[in-house]
């Protein structure tokens, strides 16, 4: 059965190729009933890009997909919550929901007090626990 946890297994997946390739391990699905139309995970230091994060890429990819630049009646599953950049993409985008794994009190987007698009749904907290311990572990590696 398709379900938020489904689809963040697949982020997972993502994350997981980012901390094999020594990227911040953070991955992203984006979802059009019920199928997967892009996939991506940070690319930073692979591309030598800051702007390369993982739902940049994915968006990027989406509209691609999806032949035009909204990406309306699509859900994104992220596994730490979107920055101040990539949620004023997620916002353009106009993204009917985005489906969060672990929070990132520091940098994310809410607890600096911004939203996104009006009609785009936010939840947190899907598979929370593995989404936070694999930034964790990355960045204990890194001392």
């Amino acid at each position: 059965m398709f379900n938020d946890e489904y689809f963040m297994r697949m982020a997972f997946q993502e994350a997981q190729l980012a901390f094999e390739k020594d990227e911040v391990p953070i991955g992203c699905v984006i979802v059009s009933n019920d199928r997967i139309i892009a996939k991506s995970h940070n690319l930073t230091e692979t591309l030598n890009d800051v702007t390369a994060h993982a739902e940049m890429q994915a968006i990027t990819s989406g509209a691609n997909y999806l032949g035009g630049k909204y990406l309306q009646n699509c859900t994104m599953y992220v596994t730490l919550e979107p920055c101040v950049m990539c949620a004023g993409a997620l916002s353009w985008s106009q993204i009917t929901k985005v489906v969060i794994g672990a929070r990132d009190e520091q940098r994310g987007f809410i607890n600096k007090g911004l939203s996104l698009h009006p009609k785009t749904e936010v939840v947190t907290g899907i598979m929370e626990n593995e989404c936070s311990t694999i930034v964790k572990d990355f960045f204990r590696n890194k001392r």
